[in-house]
């Protein structure tokens, strides 16, 4: 899976902020209204979201999201790997219940 498909796929997806957006990185910010076109576009590429309890990820994916966090309770985890290759979407409601963050990253 190519870094910049994902991105592409992003396509039509409005942010609130861009944060940061690299070869391996993407981070920004929407709003509410935009939550339904991103989680599509993310389930086109990804499927869908894996179990967000922490003891049910799998090793693998718990080790490749301990750097941006971890997992918690409300945040949702898309995750894929292939060999050595991994990434990851993780996607933190902000506590104003209209903001939402989106962090894709490869590993």
């Amino acid at each position: 899976m190519e870094f910049k498909e994902i991105r592409k796929g992003l396509e039509g997806v409005l942010f609130d902020t861009l944060r940061i957006d690299k070869d391996n990185c993407f981070e920004a910010v929407i709003v509410n209204n935009e939550l339904a076109k991103l989680t599509a576009s993310l389930g086109k590429v990804f499927g869908p979201p894996v179990c967000l309890s922490k003891h049910k990820l799998s090793p693998r994916a718990q080790e490749a999201v301990k750097d941006s966090g971890g997992v918690r309770a409300g945040q949702t985890l898309y995750f894929w790997n292939e060999g050595k290759d991994t990434i990851f979407a993780m996607l933190w409601p902000w506590q104003d219940d209209y903001h939402i963050t989106l962090k894709i990253v490869r590993k």
